[in-house]
């Protein structure tokens, strides 16, 4: 119990039960309760319309009135105060009126102890506590239901709508009694994405989050992100929380696009350059030969230099399309330790020569994974040659580590270079692009292309200074 004194009013035209009362709340407890008396019926109504009172003990018979004529009141004030009903004895039909009327509990007149007396006040008083808090909490969640922006739909295994807050309804274009006779598998654009969802909520997993289409009233397709979770297992009720993404992933095509663009023209602009010299260098030759005759030496020199030329070229759209076309694999069986020794192999000559430290932290035991072992350790090589070239010679540490996770065989290849500048890493795996003079900028898109053939990632981790890290993943079965 609080500090303060309970605040009691005693509603009984009786001033005998009113002294009685009294004098049995002192003996509980003297200072802990204040109680107040509405001899009459309009003098109640008076004092419970002010609200200044913590729990009301009402008698059932109050002139031409009753204690339920009271407890009706309270529900038109919508005030939820603790309301405990005082009845005579054997008059167990009103004690249940009053308890169905909204009564916290009934006292019998004539059996009320001091004990008695004080625990139907605690326990009505912890009971309307308790009350309040739910209806809070009801309030608050009602409010996010009403007002939140993404879309909250109720529906149950049968796939019956149950409820749908506004946004929902705004946003499919139905008004509510429409949505409430929709069958949830109606919204949903493909009848293939509907069994998967169901088949998730409503089986072993009772949650996920996934991306769907949506279909409005009007036939208008929505791409949505559905986040849902059993509420109630037993009866098989869920909750829906459905972000609509249509303009995100229109935003996103959109920058896709222009991507695409801005590397075309990088690769436009890249391939222009490195095929004019060459091709200045052909038509100078060429330019020779239909000025002055020249001597069959002369000729040689310049179709020598034509030749060259051309095949510079050549080489240059070759190595163009094998870093980025699909390739053919000879997949077998191979250990992710086993095909980063055997990069490891072909990077010894510059390792050594670079003095450079090789530090191997390999899961046991290997980790089979279905791959072609010359194409995955040219995409290994790629890296290391990278991590290599990117440290200082005699100060390199090249920490190499492999592990598994679940279905996913790990790779990471750590340099402690430099790093790469944040601008730089997102353009890495560009073609063309490179920052070392001699370079063509199709190592790293090769590398990309090979571990996207075995249906594998790549990704790059980098901190100014503290080196870089590339992490490729692979899966252990295709």
């Amino acid at each position: 119990m609080t500090d303060l004194p309970v605040h009691i009013l005693m509603i009984d035209d009786d001033e005998d039960d009113f002294y009685l009362v009294s004098q049995l709340l002192q003996d509980i407890s003297p200072g802990q309760y204040q109680l107040d008396w509405a001899p009459t019926y309009s003098k109640a109504l008076e004092e419970i319309d002010r609200k200044e009172h913590d729990i009301y003990l009402v008698d059932y018979r109050l002139g031409p009135y009753t204690g339920i004529d009271i407890l009706h009141h309270f529900q038109q004030l919508q005030f939820n105060a603790p309301v405990i009903m005082l009845t005579g004895k054997g008059d167990y039909t009103i004690d249940k009126e009053a308890m169905q009327a909204g009564a916290s509990d009934y006292l019998v007149k004539g059996e009320i102890s001091a004990d008695l007396l004080e625990r139907s006040i605690r326990y009505a008083l912890d009971e309307a506590h308790h009350l309040r808090i739910i209806e809070e909490k009801e309030k608050k969640y009602f409010s996010v239901f009403e007002k939140a922006h993404d879309l909250i739909i109720l529906a149950d295994c049968n796939k019956n709508i149950i409820d749908a807050n506004p946004s929902a309804i705004r946003s499919l274009q139905y008004s509510k009694d429409e949505i409430l006779q929709l069958n949830l598998r109606q919204l949903f654009f493909q009848e293939e994405q509907s069994k998967h969802f169901f088949d998730h909520i409503c089986g072993e997993d009772s949650s996920l989050q996934t991306e769907y289409n949506f279909l409005t009233k009007e036939g208008k397709k929505l791409d949505v992100l559905v986040s849902a979770v059993t509420l109630d297992e037993e009866e098989q009720v869920f909750l829906c929380v459905v972000q609509d993404i249509t303009e995100r992933k229109r935003e996103e095509l959109e920058k896709q696009q222009q991507q695409k663009f801005v590397i075309t023209g990088r690769i436009a602009r890249v391939i222009a350059h490195e095929v004019r010299n060459p091709l200045t260098n052909i038509l100078l030759a060429v330019s020779q030969f239909k000025g002055e005759p020249v001597s069959v030496e002369e000729s040689q020199v310049y179709v020598d230099i034509i030749e060259r030329n051309c095949t510079r070229i050549n080489q240059l759209i070759t190595e163009l399309l094998h870093s980025t076309r699909m390739i053919e694999l000879n997949i077998r069986p191979h250990g992710i330790n086993e095909l980063t020794d055997k990069a490891l192999v072909l990077a010894q000559d510059r390792l050594q020569l670079n003095e450079i430290k090789v530090q191997k932290d390999y899961v046991k035991p290997d980790v089979m994974i279905p791959a072609d072992d010359e194409k995955i350790a040219i995409a290994l090589l790629n890296i290391i040659i990278n991590g290599i070239e990117a440290m200082t010679p005699g100060k390199g540490l090249l920490t190499i580590r492999t592990e598994r996770q679940k279905d996913k065989a790990i790779i990471m290849i750590t340099d402690n270079g430099p790093g790469i500048p944040e601008d730089t890493r997102a353009r890495l795996f560009d073609p063309f692009f490179t920052n070392k003079p001699k370079g063509t900028g199709l190592g790293l898109t090769s590398t990309q292309n090979i571990i996207m053939n075995h249906k594998g990632t790549i990704h790059v981790e980098s901190e100014i200074d503290n080196g870089s890290t590339f992490t490729i993943v692979l899966p252990v079965n295709l």
